[in-house]
């Protein structure tokens, strides 16, 4: 986790299993901010265990006070944070039901974060249950984009 200082925020809505919505600021000024956590990548809605990555994040942060973590925003405008809810870091905890994978440009840089895919894969948790796992890399580039 960086040594930023945390931003605190209110989860406000959860779009998918890598993205949420958070009120963050101090009362009667706070902003409302779209964030991508980040290091890992969720199955999409409509992919086999999307709708489970959503729930698990929901289940994390959904009207709980997260700690944003800023590192920037990602081509998409959204804010690029390490997020944290009920103490727990929430990559690590997508990771860990099997629900996420690392995000493949940045595996070398979090090599505890693929141990724990790596883990998550042995024993057959979430998505690793099914026999040939589609990244969500792959599932976007075959069919959501031309």
């Amino acid at each position: 986790m960086p040594a930023s200082t945390a931003l605190l925020c209110l989860v406000v809505a959860i779009h998918d299993g890598d993205t949420l919505s958070a009120r963050c600021g101090a009362p009667g000024a706070w902003r409302q901010e779209r964030v991508r956590i980040a290091v890992v990548d969720a199955p999409e809605s409509r992919q086999a265990f999307g709708q489970r990555a959503r729930q698990n994040l929901a289940r994390l942060c959904f009207r709980q006070q997260a700690r944003l973590y800023r590192l920037g925003h990602d081509s998409y405008g959204r804010t690029l944070a390490h997020v944290r809810c009920q103490g727990q870091d929430v990559a690590t905890a997508q990771l860990r039901a099997g629900l996420a994978w690392v995000y493949a440009p940045q595996a070398k840089q979090h090599p505890r974060l693929v141990a724990l895919q790596r883990q998550a894969r042995a024993n057959g948790q979430g998505l690793w249950a099914q026999k040939r796992p589609l990244a969500p890399w792959d599932y976007r580039r075959q069919y959501l984009r031309p």
